[in-house]
């Protein structure tokens, strides 16, 4: 109930719609002026290499190293002064943390929308202020002010407490960089099951069929014919209504592409796969069943 409280009143807030809208564009814009490279280094950033979020992954130094920070920073302000160095180690590791987090996390957050998109927004802002803290600390560190540096690291770790709650809503409550698409394991037929006539399928047309209450997408190319899973793994975007673009399917959301043969992940936002399906042909039928 306090979380649910907690993300109603953030999304009440409506001067965060500005950042919400145009910052969104102004990310997505960037990546795509900048043509095939941008959409590489988007892919990189999504962790479509890694076959996870990369956000969710480089956090962790960040968080980590300033929690080591604000142990160290205790100890030594009990006169233990051997600490020191090792304080400002780990904020200066914290700090260029920061920076590979801020980045995956606005290529993750620029495709999002909504509810999530404004969470979000506000994670990032938090995230920026708490940076800008320890940023200052550090400065104030080389300077010899140490109790104001420590000062600024104790408010920019309450601050990083409070938006790591926000990422944590953001991944568990809202289901950002989960997988959507139907479990092969669960969803998906063992064995074949008619998935529609072989008659209702044309040539680079995408169609969308229902089998055992899972949606999957064929397509039929010459005498070949795909099936994938049907719910983009993203966030959950009709393939069926995407585009064919070569051996792809582009999901019509935020433009991730699959790979029609494997379901592998060609370009993002998307990092898992897509469950493919093997397909036979009997008596005019199509069957489909998920890949062993």
């Amino acid at each position: 109930m306090a979380e649910e409280a907690i993300l109603k009143f953030v999304n009440e807030q409506d001067w965060l719609a500005p950042i919400q809208e145009q910052g969104s564009a102004l990310v997505r814009d960037a990546f795509t002026s900048a043509g095939d490279s941008g959409q590489a280094i988007k892919n990189a950033l999504h962790g479509v290499w890694l076959g996870h979020p990369l956000h969710s992954a480089i956090t962790d130094v960040p968080v980590g190293s300033w929690t080591a920070a604000a142990v160290l920073d205790v100890l030594e302000s009990t006169g233990r002064t051997e600490y020191a160095a090792g304080a400002d180690a780990a904020i200066a590791v914290g700090l260029v943390g920061a920076l590979g987090s801020a980045l995956s996390g606005l290529a993750d957050w620029s495709d999002t929308q909504g509810k999530p998109q404004r969470i979000g927004a506000l994670h990032g802002l938090m995230n920026a202020t708490a940076t800008v803290l320890y940023g200052s600390s550090y400065a104030l560190r080389k300077a010899n002010k140490r109790g104001a540096a420590r000062g600024l690291s104790f408010l920019g770790y309450a601050v990083v407490l409070g938006s790591a709650y926000l990422g944590g809503a953001l991944s568990y409550s809202q289901r950002i960089g989960v997988n959507h698409a139907a479990d092969p394991d669960e969803g998906l037929p063992k064995d074949f099951e008619k998935a529609c006539d072989a008659a209702d399928l044309t040539d680079n047309q995408l169609k969308r069929a229902t089998v055992k209450g899972v949606d999957v997408v064929l397509l039929k190319r010459g005498d070949e014919i795909f099936a994938l899973g049907e719910k983009c793994s993203h966030l959950g975007g009709p393939l069926s209504e995407g585009q064919v673009e070569g051996d792809t399917v582009q999901c019509p959301w935020h433009g991730s592409r699959f790979c029609l043969k494997t379901g592998a992940v060609v370009d993002g936002p998307a990092t898992n796969p897509q469950p493919a399906l093997d397909v036979q042909v009997r008596d005019g039928v199509v069957f489909v069943r998920a890949q062993a």
